[in-house]
């Protein structure tokens, strides 16, 4: 048997043996709860990442944080005509909140941040609000999609700014 006529068959082996890539073989996760927190109002979905980050389960914090945040930002631009006093104001107050906590943890590992991007990407194509129209959720999986998608260009100038400021980069 010719070198040619064996090496497609070890190539064929090796691959086999190998397994898929890490891109095809890493399923993304979705965190416990995930199925019934699709039917979670927008607030109780955001406001799970408190006692996560102080139970020291960040990552899971983190996806909860942006899950929820996903959902309320769909559900403000469907109704953009809202009282301002009333959903937006109260969106506004638990972002600013648990926003600076959460995101000084996410953003100390770049990759991890956009893995969990995707996996909220995913829990809100498998999760969606049925009472909001098709394009609301399209267009805000686009927005989300390009935040995470601006971080991966902009990973380099993060973590510079966060070494300057003392914050860890992992």
């Amino acid at each position: 048997m010719s070198y040619r006529t064996i090496f497609p068959h070890l190539t064929a082996a090796a691959l086999f043996l190998l397994g898929p890539p890490p891109a095809f073989a890493e399923e993304l996760a979705l965190p416990p709860c995930a199925e019934t927190a699709g039917n979670a109002l927008p607030s109780e979905i955001m406001l799970r990442a408190a006692p996560l980050m102080q139970a020291g389960r960040r990552d899971e914090a983190t996806f909860w944080f942006y899950a929820g945040q996903l959902r309320w930002r769909s559900r403000l631009n469907a109704s953009p005509a809202q009282d301002p006093t009333g959903e937006p104001a109260l969106f506004s107050s638990v972002f600013e909140t648990l926003g600076p906590p959460v995101n000084s943890w996410a953003f100390g590992d770049i990759p991890k941040l956009q893995r969990t991007i995707d996996a909220v990407l995913l829990w809100y194509v498998r999760y969606p609000d049925p009472s909001l129209d098709p394009a609301v959720h399209e267009r805000m999986r686009a927005g989300l999609t390009a935040l995470r998608d601006q971080i991966g260009r902009e990973a380099d100038m993060i973590r510079a700014e966060r070494a300057s400021q003392g914050l860890e980069n992992r």
